[in-house]
């Protein structure tokens, strides 16, 4: 009979240790959830401060045979676009930047006649520079495209985060829009920092 009970407390105890042991065991087996992307230090990052050209067609939902393909622009060459030319067909084409659910990228349009060169990044909110609410500038996740018009985009991605501002140079409705763009700050966090040299508020 003692070698009956000593035996069933053995067993006991085995199960107890694999009923521990296995869910431990199974984690490991597992990706983290949320886990970051592995890092290129060779990641191709903007230049900032430096005006270029894009040309993004034709609106996502108009046309687009699938992907964001030519209608978003890229600033790096690190995952998600920062810029997406949207709008259905004969709707109100419009500028996007919240693109998946864990972006929280907001756009300002600062009005027209004003050259990127005289948009420094401390300008971005607040052109006038005067301490008055009606002045600053007003954020939101969407923008109608303008021709002529200057914008501002607040970063705020899973792993990037910066400013740029941009001007509609051209728009055809349904079709395309020219832009001239400028990166004012982009950095990549994921473990460490990934920034261009050359940020300055004043530019």
């Amino acid at each position: 009979m003692r070698h009956a009970t000593a035996f069933s407390k053995y067993v006991l105890l085995g199960l107890i240790v694999l009923i521990v042991s296995y869910p431990a065991a199974s984690q490991r087996g597992r990706n983290p959830v949320n886990q970051p992307p592995a890092l290129d230090p060779n990641v191709t990052l903007p230049a900032l401060n430096v005006i270029q050209n894009a040309t993004l067609s034709p609106p996502y939902s108009c046309g687009n045979p699938g992907g964001y393909g030519t209608t978003a622009l890229f600033l790096s060459g690190f995952n998600d676009p920062e810029l997406l030319f949207n709008g259905a067909c004969g709707s109100p084409d419009y500028f996007d930047v919240s693109l998946s659910g864990d972006t929280m990228s907001l756009i300002a349009d600062l009005g027209a006649n004003l050259p990127l060169d005289g948009v420094t990044t401390h300008a971005a909110f607040n052109l006038q520079n005067v301490a008055a609410f009606a002045d600053y500038t007003r954020f939101s996740s969407v923008a109608q495209v303008v021709q002529g018009h200057t914008y501002a985009v607040l970063i705020n991605q899973e792993y990037e985060r910066g400013l740029f501002v941009f001007t509609v140079v051209k728009f055809v409705p349904d079709q395309e829009v020219d832009l001239q763009y400028e990166v004012k700050d982009y950095q990549v966090t994921v473990g460490q920092i990934l920034r261009p040299p050359g940020f300055d508020w004043n530019k």
